[in-house]
């Protein structure tokens, strides 16, 4: 089978077996490309035992020159799990399909090969507001699958696009077989032939092909930051700064304005829609958060326009703990409603926080994710990063949560214990590190599992915390996916993709 390729991105770039060492000893010298997996809780699996973490593969170039449109802005796996897809900052989208081999191996293998990689969107000019408009994605969305076909959105600051991603047939088939002519086409003297050939039709190898069926634009003054399709599979929504649309799939012309938070003097503007998303089972229902904290679950039943919420989620403010970065580190860059649908999970700039719908006065678990950068907010204001947007998942079962830090460091929380009703990590926790010398090991051995060890209890963990002066801020996990039935993750680390999954 066939794969067109209609962009070459380095992130399509496979390393041969011969030499996969060779680049894994390349990678101990990139700094880039040093990951480390952080385990709290036991991070017990379904069965009851210990959840163990392999490295799987890692896809891309482990190259040191890096540049800006290489970077990957997002990662999303379809609802099977059997499709990964990724978007960079040039606009390009990379869709993996799983190796339906090592799906067969026992135990099963979490291994990604490229299926189709295209150019999503292009950048543009507003000549009307003199603005240019990258073509860096910022989400990608899976429809569900109803035929042969695989469907998705991907959008950038202001279009929206819906691609169709299926296996069709080369156009240029030939007949082939007859004995009626010459080899060059020259028509065969009718006294040599002498019986009639049936001719035959060339079987048409398949290729994949990616083709925009809509395109959804001018409906955003502002960045769109999110888009979320509805269980009903028909509508989404997308959000911006200020303003949230309800849009349907077969209509490009027009949207619905559902949510409209901007004053009518800028001057009074004291927050910002960060995140938007529709609950996964009821259609009518959709949770947004905004800079200030809080999340907001309205109802469409309610009004056309959700301007008055119906549960409004936030965590009261101590006081005493209030700083010039108060209002900055609560600011909700993420937020992911359960697959069951009864829990929500939202990412500030220091921690998790997980709710329960039922209950708006305080998050019913909080799971501190670098906690020891607080000490350091000031540095981290005069460089930027504080303004840095994590990105959050949860697993299948909705029993773990992942999300990433700093210095190639991303988390995963396993619920319960210590989490639940408190501060997650205040007892017990584990920790793993994990970099590219120890995945160049676990290729050569493959699926040898990570080797935790022991992380002291609170009272005793300032020695053996991480010393922030060491932390490398150019490293970040934005971005990570958890797939939605079995424990195989999908971390992006700068223009590279690693792949880790459970043992068993």
């Amino acid at each position: 089978m066939a794969t067109t390729t209609m962009v070459v991105s380095p992130l399509a770039t496979q390393p041969s077996p011969k030499n996969k060492r060779r680049l894994f000893a390349e990678a101990r010298q990139n700094s880039l490309q040093k990951l480390s997996i952080i385990f709290d809780h036991g991070n017990k699996n379904s069965n009851g035992g210990e959840t163990t973490w392999c490295f799987s593969q890692v896809k891309g170039t482990l190259e040191d020159d890096v540049t800006e449109a290489d970077l990957i802005s997002c990662v999303e796996f379809n609802h099977d799990g059997e499709l990964l897809a990724t978007g960079d900052k040039g606009g390009r989208v990379v869709i993996f399909q799983r190796d339906p081999a090592s799906k067969q191996c026992v135990p099963k293998k979490g291994e990604y090969n490229v299926y189709s990689t295209f150019q999503s969107h292009e950048p543009e000019f507003d000549y009307l507001k003199s603005l240019e408009i990258e073509e860096k994605i910022n989400k990608i969305r899976w429809l569900k699958r109803k035929n042969q076909a695989h469907f998705l959105l991907s959008t950038n600051d202001k279009t929206i696009k819906l691609w169709k991603v299926s296996l069709v047939s080369e156009r240029d088939k030939r007949v082939t077989g007859y004995n009626t002519r010459e080899e060059g086409g020259r028509p065969r003297d009718p006294a040599r032939i002498t019986q009639l050939r049936v001719p035959t039709v060339r079987p048409a190898e398949l290729m994949v092909e990616a083709s925009p069926r809509r395109i959804f634009a001018n409906a955003h003054t502002y960045h769109i930051n999110s888009i979320s399709l509805n269980s009903d599979q028909e509508t989404y929504l997308s959000a911006d700064d200020l303003r949230i649309n309800l849009w349907h799939l077969e209509i490009t012309d027009q949207s619905f304005n559902i949510v409209d938070i901007k004053p009518a003097n800028m001057e009074e503007l004291t927050e910002v829609i960060t995140a938007a998303e529709f609950h996964p089972t009821e259609c009518n229902l959709f949770v947004y958060s905004s800079s200030k904290g809080t999340i907001r679950l309205c109802d469409m039943r309610a009004a056309a326009l959700c301007d008055r919420h119906a549960k409004l989620f936030e965590e009261p403010e101590d006081p005493h703990a209030r700083s010039f970065f108060s209002e900055i580190i609560s600011s909700i860059s993420d937020v992911k409603l359960s697959n069951s649908g009864r829990y929500m999970m939202s990412r500030d700039y220091l921690g998790l926080k997980v709710w329960d719908l039922r209950m708006e006065t305080k998050p019913v678990e909080t799971y501190p994710v670098h906690e020891y950068l607080r000490s350091k907010l000031c540095s981290l204001y005069e460089n930027d990063c504080i303004f840095d947007k994590f990105e959050c998942c949860w697993s299948g079962d909705d029993q773990r949560l992942m999300t990433g830090s700093y210095n190639g460091f991303f988390r995963i929380f396993e619920r319960g214990g210590c989490g639940v009703g408190g501060v997650g990590g205040a007892c017990g926790a584990r920790r793993a590190d994990l970099t590219l010398e120890a995945a160049r090991d676990a290729a050569a051995r493959p699926r040898q599992p990570l080797r935790p060890r022991r992380v002291a209890t609170t009272a005793k963990r300032k020695k053996d915390e991480i010393s922030v002066d060491c932390l490398d801020f150019n490293k970040k996990i934005l971005h990570t996916a958890w797939h939605p039935h079995e424990s195989i993750i999908a971390v992006a680390a700068t223009n590279n993709l690693f792949i880790f999954q459970d043992k068993f």
